[in-house]
């Protein structure tokens, strides 16, 4: 089968050196036919689609909802593509993205209830009562730091469904919608600058701050020290 376009959202105005290992990380080993980001492409990237947006949303989410859109309604895009955002990376080589969910939402909702509030948690209790409504009583969460393959259609039909919402968790309602199934992990998000983080994942991803100046974003770095061939001259 031909490996699919890799599709990620990129924010504005950002040096993004995350994107630039990321990049890398997806070349050495996540098989892939072509590199496309919508929203705002850096100087230095070069080898890529690109589609343009206007980020004028009211948040993040808002944002990375209308680039999905883009995403599932661009013809050249192939069907389905890998959602990826800027900060994940893939650190050994994988012979396709595997299919792979974080348990039940009702525990990883606890697990941010204990932590912390606000909108993303908020976008979660509200997007689990949404799946119910659609007779998932218990749907799981594919809120993971990790590429994850989207069908357009069903993509397309999801955000429909929780179109009344304004921090949807489309992954989550993606892969419970379409019934994609999968394999359960813990997320690989790193978010502090310490030595004690997974390394037998393939998969890794961080914060600015744990990238720039922590243990992890120091593997990273020394994982993937040469240019990619999205990289232009510029910034190497």
């Amino acid at each position: 089968m031909e490996a699919s376009d890799l599709v990620v959202p990129v924010r504005e105005g950002a040096v993004n050196q995350q994107l630039r290992y990321a990049l890398r990380s997806w070349e050495a080993h996540l098989p892939h036919r072509r590199v496309w980001l919508i929203g705002y492409r850096p100087a230095w990237v070069g080898g890529v689609g690109h589609i343009a947006t206007h980020q004028n949303g009211r948040t993040k989410f808002q944002n990375t909802t209308l680039a999905m859109r883009y995403a599932c309604t661009n013809p050249e895009i192939s069907d389905p593509f890998l959602w990826a955002n800027d900060d994940m990376f893939v650190m050994e080589p994988v012979d396709a993205m595997p299919v792979l969910h974080r348990g039940p939402v009702r525990e990883v909702e606890r697990h941010y209830a204990e932590r912390a509030s606000g909108m993303y948690l908020r976008g979660m209790r509200e997007t689990r009562a949404l799946l119910a409504e659609y007779g998932h009583e218990d749907p799981l969460s594919y809120e993971l730091h990790v590429p994850m393959l989207i069908g357009k259609q069903g993509m397309l039909g999801a955000l429909e469904a929780g179109q009344r919402l304004d921090v949807l968790h489309k992954r989550t309602a993606y892969g419970v919608l379409n019934r994609i199934g999968g394999a359960q992990i813990r997320d690989v998000k790193v978010m502090h600058r310490g030595p004690r983080f997974d390394r037998s994942t393939p998969f890794l991803s961080t914060m600015p701050d744990s990238f720039d100046n922590g243990e992890v974003g120091r593997v990273i770095r020394s994982r993937f020290p040469a240019p990619s061939a999205y990289e232009t001259t510029r910034g190497r």
